[in-house]
């Protein structure tokens, strides 16, 4: 993935802000769900610059931003202070390949948009959905949007094996539903929601699954 790093690492610092300052549909869902739930501690992976951590740090949760590039959490940071919510809100440069660098049980919900569908390889995405698992507090819940495999995109561009195709330097893994049913093993899948987003348009999936409260 390092040749992805250094292509978000340039694309965020060419494009500050890129995705705009307003949150993503998925981000104000998992809000309404995680308050809901009663959720205080909320770990976003794949935060990019943030708009999507920083409105759940508006609606009052204590934010965890997780995202491997430096530049884009230095976005966030910004954004964050500005909007006086830097004690709501702190940063964790972090590569999802790796251990979830956060205790056994410590946070109370995860978001992750557009995160699992990386060039990720199906083991990878398996071990970083257990790393939340292992994080998650008993009755956590996890919302992650992913693109799919009806998306005009699949089949399509650079082939890399693995469901996974790149386009204009962007490699995607896009998800069939017997992934989604893998991923929920030991969770209680709640929810396999269709949507669109952006231009093609993109489809997309947005997954809610909860950990047994026992």
């Amino acid at each position: 993935m390092s040749d992805q790093h250094e292509h978000w690492q340039r694309t965020y610092r060419a494009n500050p802000g890129m995705y705009g300052e307003q949150p993503s549909d998925p981000a104000v869902y998992a809000a309404r769900l995680f308050r809901d739930r009663g959720a205080l501690d909320v770990l976003e992976l794949g935060a990019g610059h943030g708009r999507d951590a920083i409105h759940l740090a508006r609606q009052g949760f204590r934010v965890t931003a997780s995202d491997f590039s430096a530049e884009a959490l230095a976005q966030l940071r910004e954004r964050a202070e500005a909007e006086g919510l830097g004690d709501q809100v702190r940063t964790l440069e972090h590569d999802v390949r790796q251990p979830i660098p956060l205790p056994y049980r410590s946070v109370d919900a995860v978001y992750a948009h557009m995160l699992l569908c990386m060039n990720l390889s199906t083991q990878e995405i398996r071990d970083l959905v257990g790393e939340i698992h292992r994080v998650l507090k008993p009755g956590g819940v996890l919302v992650y949007t992913v693109r799919n495999t009806e998306d005009a995109h699949f089949g399509t561009g650079t082939a890399l094996g693995d469901d996974i195709y790149e386009h204009g330097g962007f490699a995607v893994h896009f998800f069939s539903p017997e992934l989604v049913d893998i991923l929920a093993t030991g969770w209680e899948l709640r929810e396999r929601q269709s949507f669109e987003e952006g231009e093609l348009p993109r489809r997309l999936w947005r997954v809610t699954q909860e950990l047994p409260r026992h």
